[in-house]
């Protein structure tokens, strides 16, 4: 299997051309509510090369990102900036279909964090899952992904995408890092830290994923605006198998303490359901975050179907193993991931994971 390697920022600096034909593009969209329009595809497209390649300058970045963030990016210009992620990040792939989960890369800090151990049930079903995120990053610096693994005794972070692919072909299991494996989106970090705003790219982190072939797409979403640019960029991009969650602090994890807001967009309309955790004897309280000694305790034990995150784990697991097919229902893939965890296969996966990764350095 070829892999495709990221690519990386050039050392050239930014040219006269370079910055001029970026200005073109701070014009159209920074010109007033009245005065201002969208970029083409084509031409989000462009601006992103030149962010990423230091062919814009500081200023003009910190500009357009501002700028986009006030008059919100419009469905082709999320398009156009993904067409660039999928190009110059990351590769994987898998021979059956896979879920790829797509969340706010800045984490999470009031609610205790559920999809890394929705990931482990859905691999012990032999479903690949590709997750992805980074460091700490602004504007909230939550616990990440990476942070999360370590707590479960398994270390991701530092791995090579030849690696990554490996165990996700062996143990359906992927975590793609940013710094790791795409590090010319890495450059914007600062500008996140010094705008105090989620620049658009916050976005587009949502909808981007790695995995290139069959698969769900899951995406995380607060505002229902946010949503519906999601949708429509996504099929621009000929995404057609998305589901969008209106999840906890903007992630793809349920709720359980509420009736929990997804779609299916397609030709037919935008499959709106709304899942009520009461209707299946997993209404609760959504657990908060407590740190990150008390998260692995906690974790371990849902893993094993106990504890204050096991019911949680479970209403997320069964939920996504019916909308990924899995399942014919949602009962019944509830039904599924309570006998993946009481039989002890995933904590099974959990020891397979671990020893293909070797002892923490």
């Amino acid at each position: 299997m070829t892999l495709a390697a990221p690519a990386t920022t050039t050392d050239s600096s930014c040219s006269a051309a370079s910055k001029e034909r970026f200005k073109t593009y701070l014009r159209k969209i920074g010109s007033g509510e009245h005065t201002s329009s969208g970029l083409s595809r084509d031409e989000a497209a462009d601006a992103m090369e030149l962010i990423l390649d230091g062919g814009a300058s500081p200023a003009q970045i910190g500009a357009f990102l501002i700028a986009h963030r006030i008059r919100r990016p419009e469905p082709q210009e999320l398009t156009g900036m993904l067409d660039v992620y999928r190009r110059r990040g990351p590769q994987l792939r898998t021979s059956q279909p896979a879920i790829s989960f797509g969340m706010p890369f800045d984490g999470r800090t009031r609610t205790a964090p559920i999809y890394p151990l929705t990931a482990l049930v859905l691999a012990s079903a032999g479903l690949p899952v590709v997750l992805q995120g980074a460091g700490r990053m602004p504007v909230k610096y939550g616990v990440t992904a990476v942070e999360l693994f370590e707590a479960l005794g398994l270390s991701l972070g530092g791995r090579s995408l030849s690696w990554v692919q490996l165990q996700l072909d062996q143990l359906q299991l992927a975590l793609v890092h940013q710094p790791d494996h795409f590090p010319a989106a890495e450059t914007l970090i600062s500008y996140r830290e010094d705008l105090g705003k989620r620049p658009p790219v916050a976005s587009l982190e949502l909808m981007w994923t790695a995995h290139h072939g069959d698969h769900l797409l899951v995406s995380g979403f607060v505002h229902p605006p946010t949503e519906a640019r999601a949708w429509q960029a996504l099929e621009l991009a000929g995404e057609t198998n998305v589901l969008t969650v209106k999840g906890l602090e903007g992630s793809t994890d349920l709720p359980i303490s509420r009736a929990c807001v997804t779609g299916r967009p397609s030709s037919g309309g935008d499959g709106r359901q709304i899942l009520h955790p009461r209707d299946h004897g997993c209404f609760g309280h959504d657990p908060l975050w407590e740190g990150i000694e008390t998260w692995g305790s906690q974790a371990m034990a849902a893993l094993g179907g106990q504890g204050e995150l096991a019911n949680p784990l479970l209403w997320n697991a069964g939920t996504y193993l019916w909308q990924a097919g899995l399942d014919p229902d949602q009962a019944s893939g509830l039904d599924h991931a309570r006998e993946l965890l009481q039989s002890g296969a995933v904590l099974q996966r959990l020891q397979q994971l671990r020893e293909h990764a070797g002892p923490k350095a």
